[in-house]
């Protein structure tokens, strides 16, 4: 698969473990970060990196699902493959829970922790894909003028051309030109289409824009 430059951070308080899973990816031509600590990590993480985390449950100060927890309340988003040699059940379920991938018993099979490294990567880039397309359809839904707006969230919500002139005390004839403008701008060719912005956008179902 094409990793488009994404980096695992292996963050794990033992050398040689951290050693074993860089020399690991290494060899699977992965761009790597090794932190010795959930701190370490936190200093050198950014977020417009892509990639995926390989992290230790059980470590001094910050323990790995402290960090978890720590990245969820920042809004960070990264993939999580946990590793534990002595995790309990709860944990897994926790972290799982709370958004982690995978939660691998050490010592790990190494072609089980690639799998799930490439899982995860793979899991980044449709997150960060998934999100792009949201911020680019609600940053064209900003555009519309507030009119524009409340006609788009009348259309979506089913109302007929006449009843959204009723409704904003104007004829049909102004309605189609304001639809016919949202659809141009929204870049859509059916009500179908345009349904379906409207719910990734969030405006499905809500009251009329502009209002």
């Amino acid at each position: 698969m094409n990793n488009h430059g994404a980096r695992v951070a292996i963050v794990d308080d033992d050398s040689s473990v951290r050693k074993a899973i860089a020399r690991l990816l290494r060899t699977a031509e992965l761009e790597i970060l090794v932190c010795a600590s959930a701190q370490e990590y936190l200093e050198q993480y950014d977020p417009d990196v892509p990639g995926c985390l390989v992290l230790d449950v059980n470590m001094p100060g910050i323990g790995g699902l402290e960090l978890q927890d720590v990245l969820t309340t920042k809004g960070v988003v990264s993939p999580i493959i946990f590793l534990s040699g002595q995790a309990t059940v709860h944990d897994s379920v926790q972290a799982l829970k709370h958004g982690a991938v995978e939660f691998l018993t050490k010592p790990v099979d190494e072609d089980e922790l690639l799998k799930a490294v490439f899982s995860a990567i793979e899991k980044d880039q449709l997150d960060r894909s998934m999100r792009a397309e949201l911020d680019r359809i609600k940053k064209t839904v900003d555009m519309l003028t507030p009119r524009e707006k409340q006609v788009f969230s009348y259309v979506v919500a089913g109302k007929l051309n006449k009843q959204i002139a009723s409704e904003l005390g104007t004829v049909e004839k102004t309605i189609k030109v304001h639809r016919a403008r949202v659809m141009e701008k929204l870049q859509v060719r059916s009500l179908a289409e345009l349904v379906m912005l409207a719910v990734k956008a969030g405006v499905a179902g809500h009251s009329p824009l502009g209002q």
